[in-house]
């Protein structure tokens, strides 16, 4: 087998933790997964080193050996030996239902016996930030699956089809890695034990036709990146008529003013130096329109005001999050003459207080003095 670095395969850091692991592998193992990379044998290479990566690096000890002694050292003691309950678990969630729901398994348990492809699929969606916080409805440009007629859907010229020689017909082949072993479905015929006589020439052996349809979604207020909805009934269509799910994940694009943190919502109010010292009553933008801010006086740069129930809805429990207004302090950019000398004899008006460094800053003054006295 072909040497690798199992930090690289993952595209991680040697320090990352075990929530950015699994965040990686989450997103390379759908990048790569069989169901999406039909007879690609690069891909299907790579998911096989994304998942042995996977199963080392989760794993503290041997993760802990792998970094002290590398491969060699793993294979001292014993291997790894494939955690496929692990990975299962992984590839059920990501691929659930609804928002975090349970599901049998995207591209495992609804792809059936025979067919070339899983009925469910998944695409992004791009939604601009007033689309995910309010909701909207959406008119989405899809391209699903459909069986060839001509082979019925096995990718085998009339239809005919042989035993499978790489697993002579047993739909998986067994895998060595040092004493350990573990079954592993076919990467020829994908667990049939058969395989194409002679590609159909209709599909190019395939099993399968893309159908574009125009579809319409309503995405409930509240989604975010990352957040994923399954569209029953518009995925793949198998040879009985019957079609999957669609699961759309959502990517959001940012507000030039609001900065969103789950149902929270930030925003900072630039606020001019004298307006800060003086206070007064503000009016700020809201994504419920305009709000009445109450500036104390001698409000400082930073200082944050939270509105209550004035964020983004919860989309799993309903619930509303918190508008925080943030002050920026503004500083003129350039003064006048007049305005100096206003400025000047207004610090001097304050006497003492208008030089509280000097105060604050004695003693450390006097401990410098003291250093240099027997100099």
């Amino acid at each position: 087998m072909t040497e690798f670095d199992y930090y690289e395969i993952l595209e991680v850091t040697k320090d990352c933790s075990g929530a950015e692991l699994k965040k990686a592998y989450r997103k390379l193992a759908m990048k790569f997964h069989p169901d999406r990379n039909p007879d690609d044998k690069e891909a299907e290479e790579k998911f096989k080193q994304i998942n042995e990566a996977y199963e080392v690096l989760s794993n503290e000890d041997k993760r802990s050996t792998y970094d002290r002694y590398g491969k060699d050292g793993l294979n001292r003691q014993g291997g790894g030996g494939f955690n496929g309950s692990d990975i299962n678990d992984i590839f059920n969630s990501m691929f659930g239902g609804g928002f975090g729901g349970s599901s049998s398994g995207f591209g495992q348990a609804k792809r059936r016996s025979g067919q070339k492809y899983a009925q469910d699929f998944e695409m992004e969606l791009k939604l601009e930030f007033h689309e995910a916080v309010f909701g909207c409805e959406k008119k989405i440009d899809i391209s699903y699956k459909i069986p060839c007629d001509d082979c019925t859907g096995t990718g085998a010229k009339n239809g005919k089809l042989k035993t499978c020689s790489y697993c002579n017909g047993q739909g998986q082949v067994v895998m060595r890695q040092g004493p350990m072993t573990f079954a592993q479905i076919c990467p020829e015929c994908k667990g049939e034990g058969k395989s194409i006589a002679q590609k159909c020439t209709s599909c190019v052996g395939k099993g399968f036709k893309t159908k574009d349809e125009i579809i319409t979604i309503n995405i409930p207020a509240g989604v975010d990146s990352g957040n994923r909805l399954r569209a029953q009934g518009y995925g793949n269509k198998d040879k009985h008529g019957r079609r999957g799910d669609l699961y759309l994940s959502f990517y959001v694009e940012e507000d030039d003013n609001f900065v969103r943190n789950g149902s929270d919502i930030y925003i900072e109010v630039p606020v001019f130096f004298t307006q800060a010292i003086l206070g007064g009553e503000i009016t700020i933008p809201s994504l419920e329109g305009e709000l009445k801010l109450d500036l104390k006086a001698g409000t400082k740069d930073k200082a944050q005001f939270i509105f209550n129930n004035k964020g983004v809805v919860d989309v799993h429990g309903g619930a509303k999050g918190r508008l925080v207004a943030q002050i920026q302090m503004k500083l003129p950019k350039s003064l006048t003459a007049e305005q100096k000398e206003l400025l000047t004899k207004l610090q001097e008006s304050f006497g003492v207080e208008s030089k509280l460094h000097q105060s604050s800053l004695e003693s450390a003054f006097n401990r410098v003095k003291e250093w240099f006295k027997g100099d």
